[in-house]
């Protein structure tokens, strides 16, 4: 079976391993990941990418040609691709922009002009109900009319586009898996007193961005609540946003600052390292109406990938009912409805005080990340889902 993988994310070598992993499963399967020439992500990284090919053994990604450089819904790839096409002459085309993609739109239309009766997905993170304008409207009916299969990283995002009227094979899984060879269980004494931390201490920790839509609030205001607890627990935060003032001075109002360990973003790799050092992660977001697009207004929380790396250090996690999040969670960790500080500190009360559950839902997620969310577990479902696309 040969699998062409349309997206900018696999710019980045580290996002391409469920792919490189899904090229080892069966001798007769290929991949190739079409990537843009040239790529502006913004943000921190202000600077255009410029992507080199690579190419090991079934597994290969290849620059091609595109038009615009820093929007993913208007991507779409010049004149090499069609060569590209002829050449491989996939069974599977799946492009990663959603169902408004016109690089999608792009595919559909060389599939039927080159004859390759390729079978076509596309994968979506978008999990809030929309409504559309000609001509969007029209590129989305086309997209959806000519879709075999549907990936979508969330449960939310496939019944949107059952509300929207598709009645084929939708999957959810997310785009990415966790790396557990990064993502384990593995003691961090040093970095521990480094940071300020006591082998005693209930670390409650947060990775991410320091925004209001993280429920970083909510957490602090829950925190306030446990501070005469007698077992001694501190937060950790990591990241960095705009929210970080508030939270300061919230946190001195709430008179537990001195409680409050921040560290500012670090590189990816150090990441697993701190994870390690906190007893449960808490992922408290909430959903927002705040945000627009051309297409849609809102955000709620698409999956939230850190969870999954804390349960693969078999960390315990606590998380709110935004989105994806208790669908990821699913009776590995403790949810509390979301924006509600009282529950949370409920949540981070058992903890606190019944450190077997703490222990054992530990065990619990560790033992679900590895069932369904490493790169193994994610390239085997992705591969069982083409092939039923493609053998009926």
């Amino acid at each position: 079976m040969r699998v062409l993988i349309a997206s900018h994310s696999y710019i980045v070598d580290l996002n391409c391993e469920k792919f490189r992993t899904l090229a080892q499963l069966e001798p007769d399967v290929e991949v190739t990941i079409v990537v843009p020439k040239r790529w502006r992500p913004g943000g921190v990284q202000n600077r255009t990418i410029y992507p080199s090919p690579r190419q090991e053994g079934r597994f290969r990604v290849v620059p091609v040609s595109n038009f615009s450089q820093n929007n993913q819904g208007l991507l779409t790839f010049g004149w090499d691709l069609v060569g590209l096409l002829r050449q491989f002459r996939p069974h599977v085309i799946q492009v990663e922009q959603g169902s408004k993609g016109l690089a999608y739109a792009e595919m559909i239309t060389l599939n039927k002009l080159l004859g390759l009766k390729a079978k076509l997905l596309f994968f979506t993170w978008w999990n809030l109900p929309y409504s559309l304008k000609f001509p969007v409207s029209l590129l989305e009916a086309y997209n959806l009319k000519n879709t075999d299969g549907i990936v979508s990283g969330n449960q939310d995002g496939a019944d949107v586009l059952r509300d929207r009227g598709y009645p084929g094979p939708i999957r959810v899984m997310p785009q990415l898996g966790v790396d557990e060879s990064l993502f384990k269980p593995q003691p961090q004494p040093d970095l521990a007193a480094q940071v300020g931390l006591q082998p005693e201490d209930f670390v409650v920790g947060f990775v991410g961005r320091f925004v209001e839509e993280k429920g970083l609030l909510t957490l602090l205001r829950a925190l306030g609540q446990l501070k005469d607890q007698p077992r001694l627990w501190k937060c950790l935060l990591l990241g960095r946003g705009p929210l970080k003032e508030t939270l300061e001075t919230l946190a001195v109002e709430l008179e537990i600052s001195d409680r409050i360990l921040w560290v500012e973003s670090v590189p990816h790799d150090d990441v697993p390292r701190y994870i390690n050092l906190m007893s449960t992660l808490v992922l408290p977001s909430e959903t927002t109406y705040k945000f627009k697009t051309l297409t849609a207004v809102g955000w709620k929380e698409q999956f939230g990938h850190v969870i999954i790396e804390a349960m693969a250090s078999q960390v315990s996690v606590v998380g709110s009912d935004s989105g994806e999040i208790p669908h990821v969670i699913k009776g590995a960790g403790l949810v509390f409805p979301e924006g509600q500080a009282d529950d949370l500190a409920d949540r981070l009360r058992q903890l606190l005080t019944q450190p077997d559950l703490a222990r054992d839902l530990g065990q619990q997620g560790y033992d679900r990340a590895m069932e369904h969310y490493t790169n193994q577990a994610l390239a085997r479902q992705t591969l069982d889902f083409y092939k039923e696309l493609v053998h009926g």
